[in-house]
């Protein structure tokens, strides 16, 4: 993969769709500027004991990028790659994802730099603790609600769950997501940004007036959502002709037993390295292979202007957040290419949070149905109308994406600062 896909910047990316939507909607500077940047940027510093006795330091980061719709929500990433622009852009992406499935949240992303893969698990805890009581005044289910993402887990959760509620003397179930069953998660959160981007998928083949029956595609990435994409849509008849994960990129054109891939993954210590019925390819082909559908689920900017014009796909579902740059959006428009972004096409996850958060709140247990009907029901929704506000500004449904989210969130910005503008009038 070239140095250039490596060296963009996603936070650029996100500011450059950005500043289209708010020219179109004619955003003025103030609340422009406003949206653009964090409202709090906290970096910690903190330091744990290893196993071998080694006291050793780490640094993390909470980025609070708008809270005007609610709680700001987002995950915490555990990975050597870990920067500042990364996390700001993450956290702008999950306001925008929240404003466009109408989901009471704003955004929020953290980190620490660390490799969880070299750690044990008592190393892994410790280092989770330390960082929530580093940010215990920041998070709260009425402020800042983590969750799980890349490096992290339910074990995580717990643990950041337990060590808030030490913290604060009580037990607090809805400071986190993405937590195990037995402390308060939720049914269907494990696969939830996988099965929402498997429904996004065949809202699109609709669109696009294509059987799933008839439908090929490739996934980048097998983690949890590449591997949950796959199996939803293997399921509804599509063919999957091609996945990667980090030690290989397999194909093979009469389609890929994904059951049996799992299973295979899970018995090879989560890699499908050396799966046989498939052949290996470069992990840069499987990106511009002649499918129907692409799903790029694996890090920011895989495809940009020096690869768009070499993709072949149909539609481009974004799995992760950011796989395909601002610079490559035109290529991909003028060669016909249908991408669903990412703040629709990933945000199964944040939406099945948010049924999380509420089942905490309410003190309530959800049945898997109740969880996956509420689901299909709100992505649906948020698909059309997302296409309806692309046919009336004639804009790509990125662009469309991005308008409503700015729209709503400028326009609640708005009316917060009014109202608090009159309290303090009435108070002096």
């Amino acid at each position: 993969m070239s140095s250039e896909i490596i060296k963009q910047n996603p936070f650029q990316s996100m500011i450059d769709r950005f500043n289209i939507a708010a020219d179109i909607l004619n955003l003025d500077d103030p609340i422009r500027q406003k949206l653009q940047r964090p409202e709090k940027q906290i970096v910690v510093n903190f330091s744990i004991v290893l196993d071998n006795g080694i006291e050793q330091n780490f640094e993390g980061y909470r980025i609070i990028h708008n809270t005007a719709l609610g709680p700001s929500k987002g995950g915490i990433r555990y990975d050597t790659a870990v920067n500042l622009e990364e996390v700001k852009a993450l956290a702008a992406w999950m306001t925008w994802k929240s404003a466009v499935t109408g989901i009471p949240f704003g955004g929020a992303k953290g980190g620490i730099i660390c490799d969880p893969n070299t750690l044990s698990k008592t190393e892994l805890e410790k280092i989770t603790r330390a960082y929530t009581k580093s940010l215990s005044d920041i998070f709260g289910p009425q402020k800042d609600v983590p969750a799980p993402d890349m490096g992290t887990g339910p074990d995580e959760m717990g643990w950041l769950m337990d060590e808030f509620s030490l913290v604060h003397g009580k037990t607090i179930h809805g400071v986190v997501t993405g937590k195990h069953l037995n402390v308060g998660g939720s049914l269907g959160r494990v696969e939830a940004t996988g099965k929402g981007v498997s429904i996004i998928t065949l809202l699109a083949l609709e669109k696009l007036k294509l059987r799933p029956a008839r439908s090929t595609v490739a996934v980048q990435g097998f983690g949890n959502v590449g591997l949950h994409s796959a199996l939803f849509l293997f399921e509804k008849g599509l063919k999957v002709l091609a996945v990667s994960d980090v030690s290989e990129a397999l194909y093979n054109p009469e389609g890929i037993n994904i059951p049996e891939l799992i299973l295979y993954y899970n018995l090879n210590n989560k890699s499908i390295k050396g799966y046989p019925n498939s052949v290996s390819i470069k992990h840069e082909e499987l990106l511009l292979l002649e499918v129907d559908v692409l799903i790029p689920a694996a890090k920011e900017d895989v495809i940009t202007k020096t690869n768009a014009n070499a993709v072949r796909a149909r539609i481009i579902v974004e799995g992760a957040n950011g796989p395909v740059s601002s610079d490559a959006d035109a290529i991909l428009h003028d060669n016909n290419v249908l991408v669903i972004p990412d703040i629709l096409a990933n945000a199964g996850g944040v939406t099945v949070s948010y049924f999380e958060w509420l089942q905490n709140i309410l003190t309530e247990t959800w049945g898997a149905n109740q969880v996956n009907k509420r689901l299909q029901n709100t992505l649906t929704e948020s698909f059309e109308t997302v296409f309806y506000t692309a046919a009336k500004y004639k804009v790509t449904p990125r662009i469309a994406s991005y308008i409503l989210a700015l729209k709503k969130v400028a326009e609640t910005q708005s009316i917060k600062e009014v109202a608090l503008t009159t309290a303090n009038y009435k108070q002096n």
